[in-house]
């Protein structure tokens, strides 16, 4: 018979954990945005070129998505605050461990692949698995708030990162990403049960009357991710998601969150200037996804993704243009910030539609990996034209134009409600 843990709250306890969550996803993004950061101080530091320091974020970038379709069947199998709780300890240590390179491929097997494989359980899929498993209402709107965390942490943490790299170095930037990972660890294990019957709640908004049921574990680790790409891949829908999500992580982490720091500084902008710019896009997102959360859940998505990477692709192919001073990045940082990652509520409503409650989070999974397989390579592309032209503009240009494909692509969704695919 399972145990149950009673908790404060009631059915709104649901809110207790995406607290918690969203400060996970906040310092998980930030793990990740990280090296962009570093680029400079490493560079000096080390004599490591450009390129190779770009390598260690792609890696880590690509993992953090790879490992999403995993995260989640992992999620279903052990629960959701024991994969939490180990991903945060594979942060906090590997992370800590870069303390103590000397050696470029250290860099790579710290920032890159452990951590990597730790954030990536740390994702916007575990933002979908808390929004399905929690809520039964408004998840649009908690999807937006998560997004939001995740991709806020991407860019509100940098002007204090840059600060302390400006007053200790690198190793500063290091440690404090590092305790950030750790002190995470006693909140989720202490306030993140694994779902809502385990303290004798139903998911928020559910049906007073409804009995209280838990989620079934999954046994079959490889057919609940595996099976289930192979499902969705039957289906347009998915390669059309996964193709507009490849573009959005092209067109935001793997770019902006990546070099737009370092291309700041080719124009003469000082690094702690360049990371409020990035700091004040953060705090756009957070308005920008979390409204678009409450959009998703009253109008057609695929009209929303239209809108959102059209608009994103333009501010990019801008921003070469713009001049670099005080009024047009300003332009750029307030309207691209609101867009910065919009795109994931109206994403995950139309995986939650054609795939039905089962498969969708895992589905969104392997959709979010399209996304850091396009971040990973927008990462590493832009740093080897960095070095082989001397210059981002063209990167910046091609990220734009991929911008507006992906806006018409997202044109051609059909919309459907739960497919035979969810229940083959």
């Amino acid at each position: 018979m399972q145990s149950v843990s009673r908790r404060p709250f009631g059915q709104k306890y649901a809110f207790v954990v995406v607290a918690v969550i969203f400060l996970c996803l906040l310092v998980a993004a930030g793990v990740r945005a990280a090296p962009g950061l570093l680029l400079q101080p490493l560079h000096k530091a080390f004599g490591w070129g450009i390129d190779t320091i770009s390598l260690s974020g792609s890696i880590g970038i690509l993992l953090y998505g790879l490992v999403g379709p995993f995260a989640a069947a992992l999620m279903n199998k052990f629960g959701i605050r024991r994969v939490l709780v180990i991903a945060l300890l594979l942060m906090a240590g590997s992370i800590g461990l870069s303390l103590l390179m000397t050696q470029s491929w250290q860099l790579i097997a710290t920032w890159g692949v452990l951590s990597g494989l730790g954030s990536g359980c740390v994702a916007m899929v575990l933002g979908a698995t808390v929004a399905n498993r929690w809520f039964k209402t408004n998840r649009g709107l908690i999807m937006g708030l998560m997004a939001a965390s995740a991709a806020t942490g991407t860019l509100i943490f940098q002007p204090g990162l840059a600060k302390l790299s400006e007053i200790g170095g690198w190793q500063w930037v290091v440690a404090a990403v590092a305790i950030a990972c750790a002190v995470l660890v006693p909140l989720a294990f202490f306030l993140v049960p694994n779902q809502p019957s385990d303290i004798g709640q139903r998911p928020y908004g559910a049906d007073p009357s409804a009995p209280i049921e838990p989620v079934q574990a999954q046994r079959g680790l490889i057919d609940a991710s595996l099976g289930a790409l192979v499902r969705a891949a039957r289906t347009r829908t998915f390669w059309y998601l996964f193709a507009t999500f490849f573009i959005c992580g092209f067109t935001t982490n793997g770019l902006v969150g990546m070099h737009l720091i370092s291309f700041c500084g080719d124009m003469g902008i000082p690094e702690v200037q360049a990371a409020g710019l990035m700091a004040m896009m953060g705090i756009f997102d957070l308005f920008g996804t979390t409204f678009s959360g409450w959009l998703t859940d009253r109008y057609d998505p695929r009209k929303l993704l239209f809108v959102y990477y059209g608009l994103r692709g333009i501010a990019l192919i801008y921003l070469p243009f713009s001049g670099f001073n005080i009024y047009t990045l300003t332009i750029f940082g307030v309207f691209y910030g609101l867009d910065w990652i919009a795109t994931v509520p109206p994403t995950v409503r139309l995986t939650n539609e054609a795939f039905g409650d089962r498969d969708a989070p895992v589905v969104f999974g392997w959709i979010a990996a399209g996304h850091q397989i396009g971040a990973a390579s927008a990462a590493a592309l832009a740093g080897y034209m960095r070095v082989l032209q001397g210059s981002y503009v063209e990167a910046f240009l091609f990220s734009g134009l991929t911008g507006i494909v992906a806006a018409l692509i997202a044109l051609l969704i059909v919309r459907q409600r739960v497919t035979a695919v969810a229940t083959a």
